[in-house]
């Protein structure tokens, strides 16, 4: 598996509502970061777009029931995590439609939340949602 993680978002183009989607208790996906991850840095590097990574977004629309088409990767936002196993490299992707994909999401256990819902999540997921908050509504 590579060592890659992928947060998914919806940003409503007139009001700027923006939620993430969570599912099995994370937004790093396809899984959580494993225990005692830790953010290396707060700047971001432009994310270099290779095959792998287009594979791992078709993929992962596929898992939730979404065309691959409806996910696009963020441009602005590439973040490290250090983890016990080595650095895994996190990716934003912006889910395209009208609406957020709430009943294909839920159809595979998981929900689109708020930033205000995120609470529950471990520290460097938060830290990660700060950071790809700012890239959202500075894009």
């Amino acid at each position: 598996m590579l060592n890659q993680r992928v947060i998914i978002y919806h940003k409503q183009a007139t009001s700027a509502r923006t939620l993430f989607l969570c599912q099995n208790k994370t937004v790093c996906l396809p899984s959580g970061l494993p225990t005692l991850s830790g953010l290396l840095e707060d700047e971001m590097t432009p994310p270099e777009i290779d095959h792998a990574l287009t594979e791992q977004l078709q993929h992962l629309a596929g898992r939730l029931n979404l065309q691959a088409h409806q996910l696009v990767i963020d441009e602005e936002f590439c973040a490290q995590v250090d983890a016990p196993d080595g650095a895994i490299t996190v990716f934003l992707a912006r889910c395209q439609d009208i609406d957020p994909p709430r009943s294909a999401v839920a159809a595979q256990g998981g929900q689109s939340i708020a930033l205000t819902e995120a609470r529950q999540l471990p520290p460097t997921e938060l830290a990660l949602l700060r950071l790809a908050y700012q890239v959202i509504m500075e894009g």
